[in-house]
C-alpha cells in the first residue's frame, strides 16, 4: 500500500470514521464570521464542509515507521465503548484492527502509542474488551501521555473539564487500564524525544496537555498536529477555536506558534481530523502561513 516517505521514515493512516459531525461551522467554531466560511467555500466544500454547512471530519490513526519502530499517533474511537453523550460513537464497532493489519501491523508489532490528548476520539483503541475487562490493545507498546492531560482528565482529580460530559468513561476504559498494566509513560515539560527523528512538544490550549509530534528525517519535516487544527481555514485564520477547546485563547496561541514554525520549514501538517489527503504543505503568502498544496497519503479506511 502507498505510504508517505519522509526521509528514512514512512507514514500511513487508518481512518476509523469519516462523516459530518452534526455541527455547522458557527457551532463548531463559536463566534466565527460566516463571511469567512462563505469566502472559502469554493475549496472547503464538500471535503471539509458539507453543502449543508455541517463540518465534515475524520477520526484516524497516523501510523509511523521510524528507526525500526512502529508508532501509532492517536488511537481513535475503539469498539464497545459506552459514550452516553455521543450516541453516534457509543458501542461503536469497526474493523480497525483488520485495517491496521492491511498496513502490515499487528497489535504485537506496535512499539509506541502517542495520545496527543485524552479526548475520547484519540484514546479508544488504547484498550480492547477481554471478557469483562479492558486490557491494552497493544501489549508491547509504551503509551505516552502528557502529565497535564493525565491529571486534568483523571476523574479522581480536582478539575472539572468543560467537555467533561462528552468525554465520560474515556479515562476509565481507555487510560486507567493502560496505567494499571504498567504501560503508561507520563511525560513532563515542553518536549520529549521518542527517538532521533520523533519529538513530542506541548501545545496546550485544546486541552492542558495537548501535544504535537514532529517527525524530522532527511530534509523533510512533518508535524502531526492533533486537534490544534479542525479545519484548513484555521491555517489562515488561527484565531478560530473549536467548541471543544478548554482554553480557546491558549489553543489559538499554540496554533499560531505551530503554523509560523511550519511555514519557516515548509513542513507538512497532518492534523487528526482532516479528511481526504489530510496532509497540508505550509508556506508563507504575504508573510503569513498558508497552504501550498496537499500531499497524498494512502488511506486504510474502516467500515463500521
Amino acid at each position: 500500500m502507498d505510504e508517505l516517505q519522509v526521509g528514512a521514515a514512512r507514514v500511513a493512516r487508518v481512518v476509523e470514521f469519516s462523516a459530518p459531525v452534526g455541527l455547522g461551522t458557527g457551532e463548531f467554531f463559536p463566534g466565527s464570521d460566516p463571511a469567512l466560511w462563505q469566502a472559502a467555500s469554493d475549496w472547503l466544500v464538500p471535503e471539509f464542509v458539507g453543502s449543508d454547512g455541517q463540518v465534515r471530519t475524520a477520526v484516524q490513526t497516523w501510523v509511523v515507521r521510524s528507526e525500526g519502530k512502529v508508532v501509532l499517533i492517536d488511537t481513535g474511537l475503539g469498539n464497545d465503548k459506552e459514550r452516553p453523550y455521543v450516541p453516534v460513537w457509543s458501542r461503536y464497532s469497526s474493523d480497525y484492527l483488520e485495517r491496521l493489519a492491511a498496513l502490515g501491523v499487528t497489535p504485537a508489532d506496535v512499539d509506541i502509542v502517542v495520545n496527543t490528548h485524552l479526548h475520547l476520539d484519540h484514546v479508544g483503541w488504547n484498550t480492547r474488551l477481554d471478557g469483562r475487562d479492558w486490557v491494552p490493545t497493544f501489549p508491547n507498546a509504551a503509551y505516552y501521555v502528557h502529565r497535564a492531560d493525565y491529571e486534568f482528565w483523571d476523574p479522581q482529580g480536582p478539575h472539572t473539564p468543560g467537555f467533561g460530559r462528552g468525554n465520560q468513561n474515556a479515562f476509565e476504559d481507555s487510560v486507567a487500564p493502560v496505567a494499571a498494566a504498567g504501560q503508561l509513560r507520563i511525560w513532563d515539560g515542553e518536549r520529549h524525544s521518542l527517538d532521533a527523528a520523533l519529538t513530542l512538544s506541548l501545545a496546550a490550549g485544546h486541552t492542558p496537555g495537548s501535544a504535537v509530534v514532529t517527525l524530522e528525517s532527511g530534509e523533510e519535516s512533518v508535524v502531526f498536529a492533533g486537534d490544534l487544527l479542525h479545519s484548513p481555514l484555521q491555517v489562515t485564520q488561527p484565531h478560530l477555536a473549536s467548541c471543544f477547546c478548554e482554553d480557546p485563547a491558549g489553543a489559538a496561541a499554540s496554533r499560531e506558534r505551530l503554523l509560523e514554525a511550519a511555514a519557516d520549514r515548509r513542513s507538512l501538517i497532518l492534523p487528526a481530523h482532516f479528511q481526504g489527503t489530510g496532509a497540508a504543505r505550509i508556506t508563507r503568502r504575504d508573510g503569513r502561513p498558508a497552504i501550498d498544496g496537499w500531499e497524498p497519503i494512502q488511506t486504510s479506511a474502516v467500515s463500521g
